[in-house]
């Protein structure tokens, strides 16, 4: 038998240090391939970085008062490069305590970082990603991104990031970071944030202060000193907390920076008018078109009745809490239609909502006067005689505020006590459709329909528009409609938009003696009647006060000689109120601002003269009652006069 032979050779074993560089080797080429295939991916289409140092920024627009006061300044705002070395050493460390606390460490990206945050993007589906992001990242995302939370944008960030680390130093990269970074409120960089909301460079900051800005990191809006003042506060806490876990701090100078109030730049704080800016804001780009250097807006706006406005409107909407006032809005204008004050809400940083323009409320008892004005111009006059009794006019019955029907009675009474019959028959009596043309001749643009009830304020409108449709009853009869933008020229002062230019000749609006009968039966409205409460003893002052079905609005519209503010209450979801009328809560708003207004106005008497007034007529309700026009159907039955609310008697 043959001798068998060798088997097969089997294959030498791998030292484990042989089997470690194998596998190393192995690893590293499939990384090779992998980075190739990642910048192949992700890098065809990087920004332009040659531009690293240009700053492109959207002009600012600065807007003024009538007597050159800043009002406020919207659009980006950067201020000179600070050095790195002039800024108080916690000042940076701040910024990497609660942003990148590895900033020294890692070579543009911190991938512990990045595991943890795609297992909490794993965790959480469909809401925006967490990046992980380093202070390097942030400074390439500032730099060349957009902010779109999306994986491809996070790669180009990655690769950015370690761009910059190898083109320049921690110290440079830093620098960068804090030159550029956007602090909220159009501020860039950290020398215009410590002006803008500390009013001071950034040379002085103190540890507080430095914390806030920090904390602002997170989200400059949501975290703004100005906007969000606790939540600012308990996010620089934060900051401070993690300087001390890092050693840039020690406990004693966190517990001294807690002992030392961190002041907002006073100017900022008290920024006053911020609704008014929102508006005149949006008009500026259609007047001149989108700018392409810094602007100077001169507006309307008379900053000390601003103030005044402002204040009126927080203590009027603290006092009407209890009965359901939730806000609120005020505009005023002069005789020829320039807006001198413009409350759009009870607080901007709670809800930049504009009630003085956007928002569209039923005016109620407030829109009579253009029916009245109808009848005037068809030849009624104040003491013609009328009787308040039950009313059908097609299937719609007006009821009045006290439920009852008080018999004859002269149109001046009727206007004053706010009757609602008589308004519904007057409107029937002339038309509709002349009471519309009449209150569109003055100045509301809202859509206004003609059926019955329109007669006792069926009709939504603005604040803003209701100024403007009683100014002619205060300026002899012209039209004025309400603007706020005077003029607009470049920072080195071209003139790009004068509306004193554009100005046509003055239109008569209400002609003799339908003017000195309406402003005649005003008067009396604010002397003895619904809008007593607007008093302001030593001027001549007219107005009419505005309730609507189940008290959902409460409005006071009056006026002097060239001057009208239109007050508005309510609430957003236009739930009713507690018995909020016109002649209460508006008023008081109405007559605490009026009464710091007036006096710096130096009001003139409202002009066309006077009208002898007709006798007195028989009326045992007297001034106790603010009428209410009904929507649809009529005003609800109310308490009677003698049981009506404490604000609603005159006083």
């Amino acid at each position: 038998m043959a001798k068998p032979g060798p088997g097969p050779r089997r294959p030498a074993q791998r030292t484990p240090i042989q089997a470690l560089l194998y596998w190393t080797a192995v690893l590293g080429v499939w990384a090779l391939i992998f980075v190739a295939a990642f910048f192949a991916v992700f890098a065809s289409d990087l920004p332009d970085t040659s531009k690293l140092y240009d700053v492109e920024r959207q002009p600012s627009i600065s807007y003024l008062d009538r007597s050159g006061a800043m009002v406020a300044v919207r659009g980006s705002q950067y201020a000179p490069p600070v050095d790195l070395d002039k800024l108080p050493p916690y000042v940076p460390k701040a910024f990497i305590a609660i942003e990148d606390r590895q900033f020294y460490y890692h070579f543009g990206f911190n991938p512990w970082g990045i595991i943890r945050s795609q297992i909490y993007n794993v965790q959480n589906k469909g809401g925006p990603l967490r990046g992980g992001s380093t202070i390097t990242q942030q400074l390439a995302r500032n730099l060349f991104l957009t902010t779109n939370q999306n994986y491809r944008r996070k790669a180009q960030e990655l690769i950015l990031a370690v761009w910059l680390e190898a083109k320049f130093t921690k110290k440079e990269i830093l620098a960068l970071y804090l030159n550029r970074v956007y602090f909220g409120g159009g501020a860039y960089g950290i020398e215009a944030a410590s002006q803008r909301y500390f009013g001071k460079p950034a040379s002085q900051l103190t540890l507080g202060e430095s914390a806030l800005l920090a904390g602002m990191m997170k989200g400059p809006n949501r975290y703004s000193p100005v906007s969000a003042t606790d939540r600012a506060e308990r996010r620089a806490t934060i900051v401070l907390d993690e300087m001390v876990r890092t050693g840039a701090i020690t406990p004693q100078e966190r517990d001294e920076a807690f002992k030392t109030p961190v002041r907002v730049n006073p100017t900022l704080a008290n920024q006053r008018a911020q609704y008014f800016t929102d508006y005149v804001d949006d008009q500026v780009r259609s007047l001149v078109g989108e700018p392409t250097e810094d602007l100077v807006v001169e507006t309307t706006l008379d900053l000390p009745i601003q103030a005044a406005a402002e204040q009126a409107m927080r203590k009027g909407l603290a006092a009407g809490k209890a009965q359901g006032v939730e806000q609120g809005a005020l505009v005023a204008i002069d005789g020829e239609g320039r807006i001198r004050a413009y409350v759009g809400g009870g607080d901007y940083t709670e809800s930049q909502f504009d009630r003085a323009t956007t928002a569209r409320r039923q005016a109620g008892s407030a829109f009579k006067p253009f029916v009245y004005l109808a009848a005037m111009e068809a030849g009624r006059t104040p003491a013609d005689m009328v009787v308040d009794e039950p009313i059908k006019i097609g299937n719609w019955s007006p009821r009045n505020y006290t439920g009852d029907f008080r018999g004859p009675m002269t149109l001046q009474t009727a206007m004053s006590q706010s009757i609602n019959t008589v308004a519904a028959r007057l409107a029937n009596d002339v038309g509709t459709g002349n009471v519309a043309a009449a209150a569109k001749r003055l100045g509301i643009n809202s859509h206004i329909q003609l059926d019955p009830s329109m007669a006792l304020g069926a009709v939504e409108v603005s604040p803003l528009e209701m100024a403007q449709a009683y100014a002619p009853f205060s300026n002899g009869g012209f039209l004025a409609k309400g603007y706020g933008i005077q003029r607009i020229r470049t920072a080195s002062g071209k003139i790009l938009y004068d509306h004193s230019v554009e100005k046509n000749a003055r239109q008569q609006v209400i002609g003799s003696p339908a003017l000195q009968y309406m402003n005649q039966m005003m008067r009396q409205v604010v002397s003895s009647g619904t809008g007593t409460r607007a008093k302001v003893p030593g001027f001549d002052l007219a107005g009419k006060t505005g309730t609507t079905s189940d008290y959902r609005d409460a409005w006071f519209v009056g006026y002097t000689g060239g001057f009208v503010t239109a007050v508005w209450v309510g609430k957003d979801n236009n739930k009713p109120m507690k018995r909020v009328t016109g002649g209460n809560a508006p008023a008081g708003i109405w007559r605490d601002f009026m009464s710091a207004a007036l006096p710096r106005l130096k009001a003139q008497p409202i002009p066309g003269g006077t009208v002898e007034p007709p006798a007195p007529a028989s009326d045992p309700i007297g001034d106790l009652v603010d009428g209410i026009a009904d929507a649809i159907g009529g005003s609800q039955p109310a308490a009677p006069a003698d049981k009506a609310p404490a604000d609603d008697v005159p006083f």
